[in-house]
């Protein structure tokens, strides 16, 4: 099973094939905004990949439209709502802010 690490905090967790990065942490006791109720409809859940990008499908064209509008986006930049685990052990930052609010958990 993949391993995700959740940067700063440097959590591990196992999680099954297919499941979206914002589930597999919300079921794993990560903190993770998600305004739009995981509907692919803000930018709350930003996440950068900093390791095993290439492992994730590419974003869809909402997924990517979101994508600009959100703090802080980099090349390796996701919407952890869509983002699904794939056969690779990820290195996920999730950013101290999104384009809403500061995170109170960073």
């Amino acid at each position: 099973m993949p391993k995700l690490t959740f940067l700063p905090e440097g959590k591990e967790i196992e999680v099954e094939q297919g499941i979206t990065i914002c589930d597999a942490a919300l079921k794993n006791g990560v903190e993770i905004e998600h305004a739009c109720e995981k509907s692919a409809a803000c930018t709350t859940c930003h996440i950068i990949i900093r390791e095993g990008f290439d492992s994730l499908e590419e974003a869809s064209e909402i997924e990517e439209d979101l994508l600009d509008k959100a703090w802080g986006l980099e090349p390796e930049s996701r919407l952890s709502c869509q983002a699904l685990v794939a056969d690779e052990d990820l290195v996920i930052e999730i950013p101290k802010y999104t384009i809403n609010m500061v995170s109170e958990n960073h």
